[in-house]
């Protein structure tokens, strides 16, 4: 035992001493955007790199992140469209998962097939479709735009599938014996076990939509809708040129609650990659 310890010891440090310059590469683009936010203008095109300013102007370029474009009101425009979204490819994933994992009926694998056919569709292929289905119906330039073609999810659905597979089935037995409906079962019963699931697909699902550039540049060109990745191309500015300061100043405000989100559910997160990858 005593011998062992050492030698597991020895492990992390070499797991660590590998792992860190891979970490260091990954994080240094951060690293670079959070010490450009704190740097005065005249200081950012430097020929010369300095990682730390002379002259620390992180509240002015902080401030002018709120004052040169409304990112409070973007940042709630992100808040409100995530949540939405997460919210609704929840109420749709976990009956559908529960179906295909619990349910036994004729046509389950074929339709299980055609959810992991649908995890190969990019969204942008069905971008102009969608785009076309939502002119005619008039709601282009609205939060219903942003948010009702992420409603369905089927990698929310093929995660909570699989997570669903490795509850017992006398768990799901025992609820019928007391009388409790199938979606009943799925909201008194599923759902409390399937919370570390639900956590680690919430975070997928809040990172990818409140970064996505690509379908909200479609969807709106209201400045009042823009989500946070929309905002910060208001900073731009062709004829006096970029204010590279109070730009990455913003990105670090719109990270930072996706940090703070992922640090907060780091634990059930991992117990959720976890558990669905278990049979």
């Amino acid at each position: 035992m005593s011998a062992g310890r050492p030698l597991s010891r020895r492990g992390a440090v070499l797991r660590h001493l590998a792992l860190a310059p891979i970490a260091l590469f990954a994080l240094a683009p951060f690293l670079w955007m959070l010490l450009t936010s704190i740097k005065p203008p005249e200081e950012i095109f430097l020929d010369t790199i300095r990682l730390w300013p002379q002259h620390f102007y992180g509240l002015e370029n902080y401030a002018a992140a709120f004052t040169k474009a409304p990112l409070g009101r973007f940042l709630l425009n992100g808040a409100v469209v995530t949540a939405s979204i997460f919210l609704l490819q929840a109420a749709v994933a976990l009956p559908a998962a529960y179906a295909l994992a619990k349910l036994r009926f004729r046509g389950r694998e074929t339709v299980f097939a055609l959810v992991l056919l649908c995890l190969l569709i990019p969204p942008q292929a069905v971008a102009v479709p969608l785009f076309l289905l939502f002119f005619q119906l008039g709601i282009l330039n609205s939060y219903a735009a942003l948010i009702v073609p992420f409603t369905i999810s089927v990698f929310g659905i093929f995660l909570m599938r699989q997570f669903f597979r490795t509850v017992p089935d006398d768990l799901v037995d025992a609820a019928r014996i007391d009388g409790i409906s199938e979606f009943g079962i799925v909201w008194r019963v599923m759902l409390p076990t399937a919370l570390p699931a639900l956590t680690a697909f919430g975070i997928f699902s809040v990172v990818a939509h409140w970064n996505d550039y690509f379908w909200p540049l479609i969807a709106v060109n209201a400045e009042h809708l823009y989500t946070p990745p929309l905002g910060v191309v208001a900073f731009r500015n062709e004829e006096a040129g970029t204010s590279y300061g109070p730009l990455m100043a913003a990105a670090a405000i719109i990270i930072l609650p996706l940090v703070l989100l992922f640090l907060f559910a780091q634990r059930r997160f991992i117990e959720g990659i976890t558990f669905t990858g278990m049979k």
